[in-house]
């Protein structure tokens, strides 16, 4: 579940993204899911999978009346100043309630990889081309936040978002550096975090929906709705939930225009009217939301929310309480 508004903690050398967002529990920020898609709908609008409408390009809706793209381009724009102006408020506020927090970081070396793929899933999604991206190492949390997080959040700061005012608001055998996650991955064209495979050994290593989308979900791999931050295997960074169960907030500005330029820590478009989301959901299926994929993206306005997605925290450099 995520809420509407975004806040950034920034200072000392750390960075939270707080979109009002609660992961572990199903708890949904609207009354109701948008109706399930026809399958000549599918794709055409947003729905309840968090996917919104395909664009040409960033700022580019030729179907949307322009009042509606002036009010998308104003809600962006306060969202980002309010995030500049609050940061440092809140960090001061939030420090003494530090030490409580029980989600972890781990370090995430620097080095290069290919971001996106010349073979695209979803093309319209600007998930390619395929070019070499260098980063510098940062941290980045174990889990996705929860809500025993986030409630320790709020409590600490007094945080109060327009949802929460809302009368609905209630060691790998077999591995090496060719196969880091185990036998059935490989360093090259990996579609999952672990490699190629759904399910290795016939095992779950993600939630999203089992069966007939959208009419009935079987819940096979134990989960109708959004599952515990530890229900399945982490990466071999240590990182849970990287794809599947809910959508997690970027920092980067939506668009689907991509240089095939080498780059070195790339932030995205300076400005825009969506934020990219990533990692899919409990209720992508391949059928209709296949973007639970490394390479797949998606994006959101940025007040938007839905049960589906959350985010978690990311640093340059470890904060001291966590050190």
């Amino acid at each position: 579940m995520a809420l509407p508004r975004l806040r950034s903690l920034s200072g000392r050398g750390f960075v939270f993204y707080f979109y009002p967002a609660l992961i572990v529990l199903s708890v949904g920020v609207s009354p109701t899911f948008a109706p399930s898609p026809s399958p000549q709908d599918i794709g055409s609008f947003s729905s309840g999978c968090g996917c919104t409408n395909r664009r040409d390009s960033a700022g580019n809706h030729p179907e949307t009346p322009s009042d509606s793209i002036s009010l998308a381009k104003q809600a962006a724009a306060k969202y980002s100043k309010e995030a500049n102006v609050l940061g440092q408020e809140m960090a001061e506020d939030y420090r003494s309630h530090l030490e409580r927090r029980t989600n972890q970081m781990v370090l995430i070396t620097g080095g290069v990889f290919t971001m996106g793929t010349d073979d695209p899933g979803i093309p319209q999604d600007g998930e390619g081309p395929a070019r070499k991206t260098h980063i510098k190492q940062f941290y980045m949390d174990t889990y996705e936040v929860t809500n025993v997080e986030f409630e320790r959040f709020v409590r600490a700061t007094g945080h109060s978002t327009e949802v929460a005012a809302a009368p609905w608001w209630l060691p790998v055998k077999g591995a090496s550096w060719k196969h880091p996650e185990g036998p059935d991955s490989n360093i090259t064209k990996r579609i999952f975090p672990w490699g190629n495979k759904l399910q290795p050994k016939g095992q779950h290593y993600m939630n999203i929906w089992q069966g007939d989308f959208p009419h009935h979900n079987t819940a096979d791999d134990g989960y109708a709705s959004t599952a515990p931050v530890t229900a399945f295997p982490a990466n071999g960074y240590g990182l849970f939930n990287m794809v599947g169960n809910a959508w997690e907030w970027t920092s980067d500005w939506w668009t689907v225009h991509h240089t095939t330029d080498e780059l070195e820590n790339p932030i995205g478009p300076p400005s825009g009217t969506d934020k990219v989301k990533k990692g899919g959901s409990y209720m992508c299926h391949k059928s209709y939301c296949y973007r639970y994929r490394c390479a797949a993206r998606s994006q959101n306005t940025p007040d938007s929310s839905a049960s589906n997605l959350g985010f978690r925290c990311a640093a340059d450099v470890l904060p001291d309480y966590i050190g």
